[in-house]
């Protein structure tokens, strides 16, 4: 009996261990190696030559171009998290409804997010190009305009169009995390909100917004880390230019590593970007749990 009780308390563990073990080969290794390439002196080759302390973190942090990319990387994240978020809310509110094909617009919906990155993103660069693009074709056609409009005439104007591309193929992932917790809620919620008298939005704020927090509260973690290291969106369009001006901390540190040969300078910018995106998404959780705490 005894034998048995302790292989069913090994068991679980046995089960785990594959995983474990995956987890630790792929993700805690290179996490580590990254950490150790931080602190040492790596030669363009990819060397490492021995332990340099913080000499990578001071060169990264006083450099000009560093605050400039940090910044990009902070009003990318914002813009597309925040505003993917609204937008899949309310495609959810709508998508939650009966109507007719309601399946197949679902479908539709979900194109853009299962569609590769890098597709998507050169789709919209041909879209928005000034002398063969889609978008002026299609106005020109429709008299709209009489002749090709530059779309992109300042690195501003190219950071706008990729935080619309970063928008458009979030939309989907939000959609269906809110829409899987909106079916989940009982109507009969609402069939008792009605008989007391409350309105849309009444019922909008005090039943659906307290349900769907958690749908809304994965979703948007998952966003933050998923936006805040995207690549192919801002490597396909512009690769960062001109001088950086559209570059984020992923494109960046890329830069540094396989077109500079700074390895421990790019290691550097990845651990303050790892850092900035655990300090940000524990922030968020914290502040989520406590509210649902305070809810129930």
């Amino acid at each position: 009996m005894k034998k048995k009780k302790s292989l069913a308390n090994i068991e679980p563990y046995v089960w785990l261990l594959p995983s474990i073990l995956l987890m630790t080969i792929f993700i805690l290794f290179p996490i580590l190696e990254v950490f150790r390439t931080s602190l040492s002196e790596v030669s363009k080759a990819g060397i490492i030559k021995g332990f340099c302390g913080l000499d990578n973190f001071t060169k990264v942090l006083r450099g000009s171009t560093f605050k400039l990319v940090l910044k990009n990387t902070l009003v990318w994240t914002i813009v597309v998290v925040v505003l993917s978020t609204v937008f899949g809310f309310i495609l959810a509110l709508v998508l939650n409804n009966e109507f007719r094909f309601r399946k197949a617009v679902r479908a539709v919906v979900v194109f853009p997010w299962a569609t590769s990155l890098i597709i998507q993103a050169g789709v919209w660069k041909f879209i928005i190009d000034k002398d063969y693009g889609a978008l002026n074709t299609l106005l020109m056609k429709l008299h709209i305009i009489a002749s090709p409009v530059n779309w992109t005439p300042t690195p501003g104007a190219y950071f706008a169009w990729e935080c619309f591309v970063g928008i458009f193929v979030t939309v989907p992932f939000v959609t269906f995390c809110v829409l899987s917790g909106l079916q989940s809620i009982d109507t009969a919620y609402y069939e008792a909100a009605t008989v007391d008298g409350a309105n849309y939005w009444q019922k909008l704020f005090k039943i659906t917004l307290p349900l769907v927090r958690p749908s809304l509260t994965v979703s948007t973690v998952l966003n933050i880390i998923y936006v805040f290291n995207s690549f192919p969106i801002i490597w396909t369009i512009t690769k960062g230019d001109p001088a950086s001006r559209t570059d984020t901390l992923v494109t960046y540190l890329y830069k540094l590593a396989f077109y500079k040969g700074k390895s421990g300078e790019a290691a550097a910018v990845s651990v303050i970007g790892f850092l900035i995106l655990c300090a940000c998404a524990s922030v968020y959780m914290i502040i989520s749990l406590k509210k649902e705490g305070q809810e129930e």
